[in-house]
Formats: structure tokens, sequence, C-alpha cells
């Protein structure tokens, strides 16, 4: 079990740095920082932060602009903050936003989106994703 755990966080991670530069509006050359742990791995470069996990609850805080990539599937999220461009791959996630700014792009399928504030693009190229202001 704890081979598979390895396995599957080393994947995640993999995942989150492949995105490390999707959606990011800041010229920051931050330190990347990095945690794992139970509730998932989570990689931030410049302004952009990579989330991955599998069956978790999180919380996650996009601060006052962040962007935002999730990665990995049966999910429930709450994203603090406001997040400016998110991107979600993966499939059968549940993510609740306090606030999208500008992009909003979910390419996995069986999402569950919903975002309280904000006025982003929305583009859904996923299959049998839900997305909602309220």
């Amino acid at each position: 079990m704890r081979t598979h755990n390895l396995i599957a966080c080393g994947a995640v991670a993999a995942f989150a740095l492949g995105l490390a530069g999707c959606g990011s509006q800041s010229n920051q050359t931050n330190t990347p920082t990095a945690t794992a742990g139970p509730s998932g791995a989570q990689v931030e470069i410049g302004n952009t932060i990579n989330y991955g996990s599998f069956g978790t609850t999180a919380e996650v805080d996009c601060a006052d602009g962040k962007s935002l990539n999730v990665g990995g599937s049966n999910n429930k999220l709450t994203v603090t903050g406001t997040c400016a461009n998110v991107n979600i791959g993966g499939a059968d996630n549940t993510i609740t936003f306090e606030k999208i700014d500008t992009g909003l792009s979910v390419v996995g399928l069986n999402n569950t989106v919903t975002y309280k504030d904000g006025d982003p693009k929305i583009n859904n190229t996923g299959s049998n994703n839900k997305i909602s202001k309220g």
C-alpha cells in the first residue's frame, strides 16, 4: 500500500510540474515550493499553484490573484481567495471557488465546479462537467 501511495504522489507531482506555467499571470521568479501529505501534493512556482491528489478533501488558498492547476480524481476542494486563472483536469472532482477573475478551463471528466464570485471566461472541453456560478 505504501508503494502505491508513493507512486500516486510521484504521478501527481509530475503532472503538477508539467502544468507549472499554465495560466500564470505573474513574472515573479519566486523559488518553487512543494508540499505533500495526506491532503495531496501542492507545488507553487511563481504565481501558480499546482495541486494534485486522489480521493482527498482539502482547502487551497489562491490568495489574491494566484493561478491554480488541479489534477487528480475524486477530490473535494474548497478554494479560498481570488484565483486569476484556473485549469482543471482529472475526473470526479467537486471544487468550490470563492472567486475566479479571468479564466476557467475544465478538460477533465465528471467534475462539478462552482464559483461564488467573478466573471471568468469559461472553456469546458471535457466531458460531463457541471460548471455554475452561485
